[in-house]
């Protein structure tokens, strides 16, 4: 049974930073491609970066050069490092795993439920 659970979202000011966190059980990291996503109510999920068993990177272009995705494989955990935060990133952020090089697109196996960010 694959569970992810996430971490670490919170109210925070514009410019402030975040770090999720998202602890897998049931899958190895280390095995997956591994994804973060953000939806605003109203609005379409989006991919926000993604790193793959490889350690290939990608970001979304909104947040290049402020987020940073990582993983710990040993701790099974998937991190997103949030810096100079916007009110645009206000959303639901959940982590996602999956079997193939989904990339930014929403093809994942395993979601996790989200942890909410707010910037104001």
């Amino acid at each position: 049974h694959v569970q992810l659970v996430e971490s670490g979202g919170g109210s925070v000011q514009a410019g402030g930073s975040l770090r999720l966190s998202c602890v897998a059980s049931g899958v190895s990291y280390w095995r997956y491609c591994m994804g973060w996503f953000r939806q605003a109510p109203g609005e379409e999920r989006e991919g926000v970066a993604s790193i793959e068993s490889d350690g290939k990177i990608r970001y979304a272009e909104p947040v290049k050069g402020r987020f940073t995705i990582s993983k710990d494989n040993a701790k099974n955990t998937l991190y997103l490092q949030m810096n100079s935060l916007k009110p645009e990133d206000t959303a639901m952020y959940r982590c996602a795993a999956g079997y193939a090089a989904y990339a930014l697109t929403p093809g994942y196996d395993y979601w996790g439920q989200g942890t909410q960010v707010t910037v104001s």
